[in-house]
């Protein structure tokens, strides 16, 4: 074998290898960016789902406040058909 037919094999065998490595960098390139996707969609739903309790909560403590503004009054009220001689 000559030089130029050991050049030319070798440059054939190198654009395959160059090309298996540029297929395979894809496939990882497309998995990474999915992945990345995923991550970043998981994050905007946990960032969701975090407002949406702290709402819950805020509203939560609000209806405690007014369950025990209710119960303070209907204990008022029992009170003072207690003290005017009825039955509550």
């Amino acid at each position: 074998m000559d030089a130029a037919l050991v050049t030319a094999i070798g440059v054939i065998i190198s654009a395959a290898v160059a090309a298996a490595a540029a297929m395979y960098g894809s496939k990882a390139a497309g998995r990474a960016q999915r992945e990345g996707n995923a991550v970043n969609g998981f994050n905007s739903l946990t960032d969701q789902l975090q407002e949406e309790r702290k709402e819950w909560k805020a509203e939560a403590a609000t209806l405690r406040a007014d369950l025990a503004a209710e119960r303070a009054e209907s204990a008022r009220l029992r009170l003072l058909v207690t003290q005017l001689g009825g039955q509550p």
